[in-house]
């Protein structure tokens, strides 16, 4: 499976955030410590504002911080909401399928078994535990280390 670019991003964006959980944090400072562009960036908050996952406030004051507490963000659930529309196969889209086998296609049924599988794995691990106690994470952010929590 390959993750999309734009869910990469959104993964950084939220590690970022739970890196500083307690100030509003810049597109600009996302930019720049995520690797992306300030525009591809505003999209993924957008969305992912829309999801519920990040708190956005507007103006020269303005930036954004996590909407829910960083354990009760699972990958998994970020990964479905934004991969949702990605066919993992051809034979998975709704539309451009050229596939003549798909009616009679096992290869099918193990991909959507595997892709489940991929995401209840990734529904066990929170935001929380990729950032916590990770200082090679908060070297890289420039930020102060969250105190391991009971």
């Amino acid at each position: 499976m390959r993750i999309t670019k734009r869910t990469n991003i959104a993964i950084r964006l939220l590690m970022f955030c739970a890196s500083s959980p307690d100030r509003l944090v810049t597109k600009a400072e996302i930019a720049r410590r995520c690797n992306t562009s300030e525009s591809h960036l505003a999209q993924i908050i957008n969305r992912l504002a829309r999801l519920g996952y990040l708190n956005t406030q507007r103006g020269r004051t303005g930036g954004v911080m996590l909407g829910q507490p960083a354990d009760q963000i699972t990958v998994g659930a970020v990964f479905r909401a934004l991969e949702e529309n990605t066919p993992v196969a051809e034979c998975f889209a709704d539309v451009d399928n050229t596939c003549p086998l798909v009616d009679a296609c096992r290869l099918r049924l193990a991909l959507a078994d595997a892709l489940e599988a991929f995401y209840v794995h990734l529904d066990e691990v929170t935001l929380d535990a990729l950032v916590c106690n990770n200082d090679a994470l908060f070297t890289i952010f420039s930020s102060t280390p969250c105190m391991k929590r009971a």
